[in-house]
């Protein structure tokens, strides 16, 4: 039984010994599937600066007492629930926890919306009623092209909050719109990939975002010299 510290390459070897052409065939299979993560994942942390930059008015937003307000379609919904419990509900025992809330929990507001409004509209009509020019917007989106998403960051925007995007792809229409102030992108076409890295994208904002709010001081405005 392969252990969770043996070598995914070293597994394919042990499974595939005794049949030395299976082992060709699976082999170079076996290596493409980490292969094609390589490079996006290179591509994210190039944009360490930008994700810190998002995490630092994050945290200055929570530190003036705003709320995260996070939001998307498919599988990023869930992703924004998930999102919202780590804030709400920290994993790391001792963490501080902070209001946040999904767009997507609730069926009926989010069907209703659709059924009179349209899909285009369902966190846009949200955030309206339930969101403040102190809050944070956090629009998910695997290939950045979720008029739901976008409408709901233009909203944000209007309403004066800050806003965030992390999208999948080459970014598409949100990564062009100028309603979202902090873009991150998880540069892969394949959506399996994308949304694995906004995984860690978003697991990174929490934990930086504690970083900041854990030295208070730097959250204050500079006094005028």
């Amino acid at each position: 039984m392969m252990t969770q510290k043996e070598p995914a390459s070293l597994a394919a070897g042990t499974m595939t010994a005794a049949h030395p052409a299976a082992q060709a065939r699976v082999s170079p299979q076996v290596g493409g599937v980490f292969d094609r993560r390589e490079q996006p994942l290179h591509d994210f942390a190039l944009q360490a600066a930008a994700v810190a930059a998002a995490c630092y008015e994050i945290a200055v937003r929570f530190h003036e007492g705003g709320k995260l307000v996070v939001f998307g379609t498919g599988g990023p919904s869930a992703d924004a629930q998930h999102v919202a419990v780590e804030f709400v509900h920290p994993v790391i025992v001792g963490k501080r926890a902070l209001p946040a809330i999904s767009l997507t929990s609730d069926i009926a507001t989010v069907t209703g919306i659709a059924a009179r409004n349209g899909m285009a509209a369902i966190f846009s009509h949200q955030l309206r009623y339930l969101a403040t020019s102190a809050d944070i917007a956090l629009g998910i989106d695997t290939d950045g092209n979720s008029s739901s998403v976008l409408s709901g960051l233009l909203t944000a925007r209007e309403l004066g909050m800050l806003t965030i995007a992390l999208v999948g792809g080459d970014g598409g229409a949100i990564a062009a719109c100028p309603a979202v102030g902090h873009l991150l992108i998880t540069r892969s076409a394949d959506p399996r990939i994308v949304r694995e890295l906004q995984v860690t994208a978003y697991h990174m904002l929490w934990e930086l975002v504690h970083v900041f709010l854990e030295q208070p001081g730097a959250l204050e405005p500079e006094a005028d010299a």
